[in-house]
C-alpha cells in the first residue's frame, strides 16, 4: 500500500474541512518513531499534538488498558460507575495546584473540558461573560470557537460567534504588546464593553499552543489573579496542551506562583487514548446540579486506566526533570545556529514545549515561507515537525518526553542540517 493511495482515498471520502499536516500514513508506532504504510520511518516531534508524552504505545499504558478490557469496557459512568474513575478523580484533586480541596469530572476531550469548565464558572458565579485573549486556542465546538483567539482557520465561515465572550490582547513583547499594554487593553475592556461584576471567569493557556507557544509572563499572569480576586472572577487555566510534565511541571501553572480555580486537561493525561477532565475548587465543581454535566462516552473505562498508568510513568520515570533536560538540548543547538540561520528571531518555552519563530532576516516581518519550508524538508529527512502561530512562523517541538537519546540526538542532527539547508537557499 502506497501513501499516495491512501490519500487520494482519503480525499475522495473525507470532509475537507479535515485537515491534514502529512501524507504520511501510519502503520506502527513506538515510542518516539513512527512507520509509514511504506515502511519508512519518522521521528515524532508532535506526538500526536502533546499527547503521548509517554511515548506512543508505552508498555505500562498498554498493559493497563489491556488489563481493563478483560474486565469491561463501558458502563457509562452516569449509570453503572466504578472504581478507576474514582481513584483517578481523587488522584488529580491531589495533584492539581491548590492548596484548597478539589473536585473533578471526566469529559472525553479537550474542548469539552474547555465546554464544562465554562458551564461550571457561570453556574458558580451567576455570571456570564468570559474573558479570553488573542492567539488562544480552546477547541472547535462553538463555546470552543468563541474563546478561540483565531480567526482563520477555526472560525472562519460558521457565522456569529457565542456572545458574551470578550479577548485581551496576549502579552508577547516579540509583538509589541508588553505586560502594561494588555493590562490598559483590559482596564478599557471594563469601562467600554463589560462590567467586571458580570464575568464569570478569565481563560488562559499558561503557554499558548496554536497561538505560538508564548509563555504567560509571570507578573501578567500575577496581576490577572490579583484582578479575578477584586472582582470576584475566577481563573481557569487551560492546561491541554501544556499539562502532564511537557513543560517540565506537572502543570504549567506552578511556573507562576499563583493557582487557577479551574484547570482543564487533556492530550498528555491519556497517553493516546481519549479521555480530558477539569479540576477545580470543591464548592465550583458542585455549584451544577445532577445531570448538569457528564456525558455518555464522559470517563470512559479505558481511557481511565490509561491516564492512571500515564501518571504512574510520569513520576516513575521523572518526566518533569526529563522535558527540562530535552528541552535545554534542544534550545541550545537552536541558539548554536543563530548566526548561521539568520531567519530565527526567537527560540523559547519552558520545558520540553519548546518553538523558534522565524522572520524575515533583519526584520519583524513574520517568516510563514521559511517555517513551511522547514517543516517539509525535515519530513523528507524522517523529521515530523509542526507549526503554528497567528503568522504562521513558529515550529514548535512536541517531541515524547521518553524520546531515547539516541534518537533524540539523531533529531536534532536532522533540524539542525534542515535549517541550514534552508537558510542557504533563501
Amino acid at each position: 500500500m502506497q501513501n499516495i493511495e491512501l490519500a487520494d482515498r482519503r480525499s475522495d471520502a473525507i470532509s475537507r474541512g479535515v485537515g491534514v499536516i502529512t501524507q504520511v500514513y501510519a502503520e506502527r508506532a513506538e515510542n518516539a518513531e513512527i512507520w509509514d504504510v511504506e515502511g519508512r520511518r519518522y521521528i515524532d516531534f508532535a506526538a500526536g499534538i502533546a499527547v503521548v508524552n509517554t511515548g506512543h504505545r508505552h508498555p505500562k499504558v498498554i498493559a493497563a488498558v489491556k488489563d481493563q478490557l478483560d474486565h469491561f469496557t463501558h458502563t457509562c459512568h452516569q449509570v453503572v460507575p466504578y472504581e478507576n474513575y474514582v481513584r483517578l478523580a481523587e488522584r488529580l484533586n491531589k495533584a492539581v495546584p491548590g492548596n484548597f480541596k478539589k473536585k473533578t469530572v471526566f469529559v472525553t476531550t479537550g474542548a469539552e473540558a474547555v465546554e464544562n469548565a465554562i458551564k461550571i464558572a457561570r453556574a458558580a458565579t451567576n455570571r456570564s461573560a468570559i474573558i479570553a485573549f488573542t492567539g488562544a486556542f480552546h477547541g472547535r465546538t462553538f463555546m470552543g470557537m468563541a474563546l478561540t483567539g483565531k480567526v482563520v482557520p477555526y472560525k472562519v465561515g460558521f457565522g456569529a460567534m457565542l456572545p458574551d465572550v470578550y479577548h485581551v490582547p496576549f502579552p508577547v513583547e516579540l509583538h509589541g504588546y508588553t505586560v502594561d499594554d494588555s493590562l490598559t487593553v483590559l482596564d478599557k475592556l471594563f469601562k467600554a464593553d463589560v462590567d467586571p461584576n458580570r464575568v464569570a471567569a478569565f481563560i488562559v493557556e499558561p503557554v499558548q499552543g496554536e497561538g505560538g507557544f508564548y509563555e504567560v509572563p509571570k507578573a501578567f499572569m500575577q496581576k490577572l489573579r490579583e484582578i479575578a480576586d477584586k472582582h470576584g472572577i475566577l481563573l481557569i487555566a487551560d492546561e491541554v496542551q501544556t499539562g502532564f510534565s511537557r513543560t517540565g511541571k506537572l502543570f504549567a501553572m506552578e511556573h507562576h506562583g499563583v493557582v487557577a480555580d479551574i484547570t482543564t486537561m487533556a492530550k498528555g493525561l491519556g497517553g493516546g487514548f481519549p479521555i480530558a477532565a477539569v479540576t477545580g475548587r470543591a464548592e465550583l465543581m458542585d455549584a451544577p446540579g445532577p445531570g448538569g454535566l457528564g456525558g455518555t462516552y464522559a470517563g470512559n473505562p479505558i481511557g481511565v486506566a490509561a491516564a492512571n498508568a500515564v501518571l504512574d510513568v510520569i513520576e516513575e520515570e521523572g518526566l518533569n526533570d526529563r522535558a527540562t533536560l530535552l528541552g535545554n538540548r534542544l534550545k541550545q543547538r537552536l541558539q548554536s545556529l543563530a548566526d548561521a540561520v539568520p531567519q530565527i528571531a526567537d527560540i523559547r518555552g519552558p520545558g520540553f514545549m519548546n518553538a523558534v519563530e522565524f522572520n524575515v532576516p533583519r526584520s519583524k516581518m513574520p517568516n510563514a515561507e521559511f517555517t513551511n519550508k522547514v517543516r517539509e524538508k525535515a519530513l523528507t529527512k524522517g523529521l515530523i515537525l509542526l507549526t503554528c502561530g497567528v503568522y504562521g512562523n513558529v515550529i514548535r517541538f512536541l517531541a515524547p518526553l521518553t524520546i531515547q537519546d539516541e534518537v533524540f540526538s539523531e533529531a536534532l542532527d536532522i533540524l539542525e542540517e534542515t535549517l541550514r539547508e534552508c537558510a542557504k537557499e533563501a
